[in-house]
């Protein structure tokens, strides 16, 4: 119930700003990329890399302005897009990847319905990793069996807290929670601080903020998870600590957000003509040599996939037997 009120608070806050940023928006001369989380974190780098290249390619070259409208792990940003965004091109979104998962898990908070978002594209997929201080306790997959580690999590909905909760459940692993992170910039230095001893996090998130961490040694990749195996990780992939094809097939599931990667989304029942206006910009944006210059400079690399694809994704997770839903509820809630 507490969550649900959080939930709902945060919803009427956007909805109270909302007003403003539709009639700046319907103006005709910006674009607003709202963000499901707080300043620092890897979708506010990504939101604002793509913010900075994407008007040029826009009918207008309109203003792009970033707006982060974080809580509830991303579900309150993409509960807004998708219920009170205004529908006429003037606003998009760049939301967590596993909120997709949210309504069929019956999250609370995920007012939304996946299928029937907008999907742009991404500009990467994404490799997650889980990642432990070099002085924690745990430093390796057979020590996270039977050593607790504590991570840092930026709510429901994202991988920081839904990956080691669902992994305790599924293979015995003793992650220990710490929530109320608005970021994973904020995680960091909870990191450095000593305060959590590691994280779950997107690799380019990683890598981005902190360069040196992982090179250094100072902090080590416990494990990978995503998709398919990263070849430039040397670290066990999560799907091969499964002991039973249920499990992998309940690991496979719970990581299915990781090829959604950093998704950019338009609000439903957006005129054809908008939509196809804005996944044109978003592919001249990704193969745009300024973008990828300047993706470079953040350490960021640029893998993208289009709408369609991602729409082909969603489709593929809502289509997941009914039997195995039920059995990641508890986890991924």
């Amino acid at each position: 119930m507490r969550f649900r009120s959080l939930v709902l608070g945060a919803l009427f806050t956007a909805l109270a700003a909302s007003t403003a940023l539709g009639q700046a928006a319907g103006s005709g001369k910006n674009l607003t990329i709202v963000v499901g989380f707080g300043p620092g974190g890897g979708y506010d780098v990504w939101a604002r890399l793509v913010g900075r290249h994407i008007g040029q390619f826009l009918p207008g070259s309109p203003n792009v302005i970033v707006q982060n409208m974080p809580g509830a792990g991303g579900y309150v940003a993409a509960s807004w897009l998708y219920n009170i965004a205004p529908k006429d091109g003037s606003v998009i979104g760049l939301i967590s990847r596993d909120v997709a998962v949210g309504p069929i898990i019956g999250a609370p908070g995920a007012r939304f319905d996946a299928t029937k978002m907008n999907w742009l594209g991404t500009p990467a997929t994404d490799t997650n990793v889980c990642i432990a201080n070099n002085n924690a306790a745990v430093q390796s997959v057979d020590d996270l069996m039977t050593k607790q580690l504590i991570v840092g999590d930026v709510g429901p909905g994202s991988g920081t807290r839904t990956y080691p909760n669902a992994l305790n459940e599924l293979l015995g692993t003793k992650f220990k929670l710490v929530s109320g992170f608005p970021s994973s910039a904020d995680v960091f230095l909870a990191m450095e601080r000593g305060e959590v001893d590691g994280i779950c996090e997107s690799l380019d998130s990683v890598t981005g903020k902190r360069p040196d961490w992982i090179k250094s040694g100072k902090v080590r990749i416990l494990f990978q998870g995503g998709s398919e195996p990263n070849p430039h990780v040397k670290a066990p992939f999560v799907v091969d600590l499964a002991k039973t094809d249920d499990q992998k097939a309940a690991i496979r599931f719970l990581y299915a957000g990781q090829g959604i990667g950093r998704p950019f989304v338009a609000p439903p029942s957006l005129p054809a003509d908008k939509l196809s206006a804005l996944r044109d910009a978003f592919a001249k944006t990704m193969a745009d040599p300024a973008f990828i210059e300047d993706a470079a400079k953040s350490k960021l690399e640029i893998e993208p996939k289009d709408g369609p694809h991602l729409e082909g994704l969603v489709r593929q997770i809502y289509a997941s037997p009914q039997a195995l839903v039920d059995k990641m509820k508890p986890f991924m809630q």
